[in-house]
């Protein structure tokens, strides 16, 4: 049975810097004080526009850019926009779809599902995980089976929302998953409910939900 969990969020406003320490420094910089859900949005579009000045050690082919010291797997299925950074691992059964970055050391583990989203260095998917337009900080460790989820489907065409003290921050958007922290590690089979915000160093149990919705 899922036991439900909620943090206390922090007092700022959620932006796609927040809890990040490396953002503002990365290729992402310039959007350090855009709402996540933004960027998610339109992940196709920025990371389509990263691919053309990356430098030498890439091997790129259409939309698709991945440093010729990350390893892919026979049977993983890589569509574009994407750009996979040094040192990273695809297993076979990975899917990485709808615009997505991993900066460098990243692992998406067999059966993983990655799509519209930003992944920053070091961060870890086990396997068997979904996660959808989101934005994970550097360090995050993913066990097996959890997901981050990025649609309400039991509130047909419901705005994803966020409760924040008390307060409710409207998106504007129908699909967003999560802001994540560096170093937040998520247990075996646990649910992050669209929307959420998972402040830096935080660990969800196992089989938890972690659900932000108003």
């Amino acid at each position: 049975m899922l036991k439900r969990v909620t943090f206390p969020l922090e007092p700022a406003a959620i932006t796609a810097s927040l809890g990040i320490a490396g953002f503002s420094a990365s290729v992402l910089g310039a959007r350090a004080d855009e709402a996540p859900w933004i960027l998610t949005q339109d992940a196709a579009e920025i990371i389509a526009r990263m691919i053309p000045p990356l430098g030498a050690g890439y091997r790129i082919t259409g939309d698709i850019a991945v440093h010729e010291s990350a390893v892919i797997e026979a049977g993983a299925v890589l569509k574009g926009p994407l750009v996979i950074g040094p040192g990273c691992f695809v297993a076979a059964g990975a899917y990485l779809r709808g615009g997505c970055w991993l900066e460098r050391d990243c692992v998406i583990g067999p059966g993983s599902e990655l799509k519209s989203s930003f992944v920053f260095a070091g961060t870890k998917l086990a396997h068997f995980n979904f996660v959808g337009d989101s934005i994970l900080g550097a360090g995050v460790n993913i066990e097996a089976g959890a997901i981050i989820a990025n649609h309400r489907n039991e509130k047909e065409g419901a705005e994803i929302a966020i409760r924040r003290h008390g307060e409710i921050i409207r998106t504007g958007v129908t699909k967003f998953g999560a802001q994540v922290g560096d170093g937040v590690r998520i247990g075996a089979n646990a649910v992050i409910a669209p929307g959420a915000w998972i402040e830096a160093g935080t660990c969800i149990p196992r089989l938890a939900l972690y659900d932000l919705w108003p």
